[in-house]
């Protein structure tokens, strides 16, 4: 059974699309990401598969049931980007409550509430109240909150935005550290915190599925993604096109270098790269098999 399963799903508001024929089929596994730009309809997705929004057309079901169904009552959980806390109530009295419209009496759901604030790091906060907290820890309150009853599939919103390095840092090692129970779709502009993440990116514009991207195979295409310390650019280019299976070199950022090569076997590039920088006492940052997803993405 497929998690997540859409056939020509669109959503009009008035004369707006905001998606159009839109098919996907998700199964459960390794974190999903949803990407494009504002407007592209990745909120309207969300809100339909948490059943907030009913379709104007098409079809939608979750783990075979329809969005907002009974059946999926503690199975699936969100977190919209602007999600807030209740200011009067301490974070621990706030989590008991939810469980408690989870179907939990309340010592259960204050025993779930601790497990989750453990989960996130925060059960020596459990007895302050939101004002106390920094924003970033406020931010995985409110993760733990859509974590408690161990869904299968949580939707994540903008899960980062606006935090410092740390807590990101802090929610990117929790999401990974739920994987093989949860999946996760998240919403993002990060692409590279994505990139890290996830497995499968999905691309709106327009109201309309542009692509479907799977990073894993990404990594096995005859592209090299090379990221140089410092370098001139056209010594560089000139120097690699004389290697053996190189077919083209291009600057696409700044010191970051798309190599196209005609190798059965990348790692024999890599070899002949790192050989011509030790030559040239070039220092390099990263050598990345494959395309960046935002190569992938935008090329």
């Amino acid at each position: 059974m497929s998690l997540v399963n859409c056939k020509g799903l669109s959503k009009s508001y008035g004369d707006k699309k905001a998606l159009s024929q839109v098919d996907i089929t998700l199964n459960a596994g390794s974190p999903i990401a949803l990407v494009g730009p504002n407007g592209a309809g990745k909120t309207t997705l969300f809100s339909l598969l948490c059943g907030y929004i009913t379709p104007s057309s098409g079809e939608v079901s979750l783990l075979g049931h329809k969005p907002g169904s009974a059946e999926l009552l503690g199975r699936i959980a969100s977190l919209p980007q602007d999600a807030s806390l209740d200011p009067n109530l301490d974070v621990l009295t706030q989590l008991t409550f939810f469980g408690t419209l989870q179907g939990y009496n309340r010592k259960n759901a204050q025993a779930e509430a601790i497990r989750v604030l453990n989960l996130v790091d925060l059960a020596d906060s459990a007895k302050q109240k939101p004002r106390a907290l920094s924003h970033g820890m406020a931010k995985r309150v409110a993760i733990a909150q859509a974590l408690m009853g161990s869904p299968e599939l949580v939707l994540l919103d903008e899960p980062t935005a606006g935090l410092d390095p740390a807590n990101a840092k802090k929610i990117r090692e929790l999401v990974k550290s739920l994987a093989g129970t949860t999946t996760f779709i998240i919403s993002s502009h990060n692409l590279d915190e994505l990139e890290k993440l996830c497995d499968q990116v999905l691309y709106l514009e327009h109201g309309q599925l542009r692509q479907s991207v799977s990073m894993a195979e990404s990594q096995h295409d005859d592209y090299i993604t090379l990221t140089m310390q410092g370098c001139e650019s056209a010594s560089l280019i000139e120097a690699v096109l004389k290697l053996a299976d190189i077919s083209s070199i291009e600057e696409r950022q700044a010191n970051q270098f798309l190599i196209k090569h005609n190798s059965a076997e990348s790692y024999a590039i890599e070899i002949s790269l790192l050989t011509l920088f030790k030559e040239r006492n070039w220092q390099y940052k990263a050598i990345l098999k494959g395309r960046t997803l935002e190569e992938k993405l935008f090329s």
